[in-house]
């Protein structure tokens, strides 16, 4: 499998667009357009004699070539290479979507906060207690 991102000059996925992909020994290749988030997907049937192939990636005009490579004895791992186009585009396509990141965050801030405020009213209260006593023997 080929993917990637193709990405704009601000760093936003490009809708689309038009990618090829194509392995130039064999002279086999696809058309694919990326999605919203200006990602792309072309599937291909790598076998261990394609080791070494030279893919042409090109998108926006730019291309891209990038030499196959994957272990011949490995049968079980996907055999993916990842080729992005544009700058500050790349992401990791199995990572938790930013949410996740900006919800645990955000829970992390909630639960320190609440700990934090837990704190300061039971230092204040042991503060008030000493002060209590303290009173309590000045007036005897």
């Amino acid at each position: 499998m080929v993917e990637g991102f193709v990405c704009g000059l601000d760093g936003k996925g490009m809708d689309n667009i038009d990618v090829l992909v194509k392995d130039t020994k064999i002279s086999y290749g696809q058309i694919v357009k990326t999605d919203g988030d200006g990602y792309y997907r072309a599937t291909f049937h790598l076998h261990n004699e394609n080791l070494g192939d030279q893919l042409l990636v090109e998108a926006k005009g730019e291309q891209q070539y990038h030499k196959v490579e994957f272990d011949p004895k490995d049968l079980e791992s996907e055999r993916k290479v990842q080729i992005h186009f544009g700058t500050a585009c790349v992401r990791d396509v199995n990572a938790p979507p930013v949410w996740v990141w900006w919800g645990l965050g955000g829970t992390a801030a909630v639960v320190a906060g609440a700990v934090g405020v837990k704190r300061i009213v039971k230092a204040r209260r042991k503060q008030g207690q000493k002060r209590g006593k303290t009173q309590g023997k000045r007036k005897s």
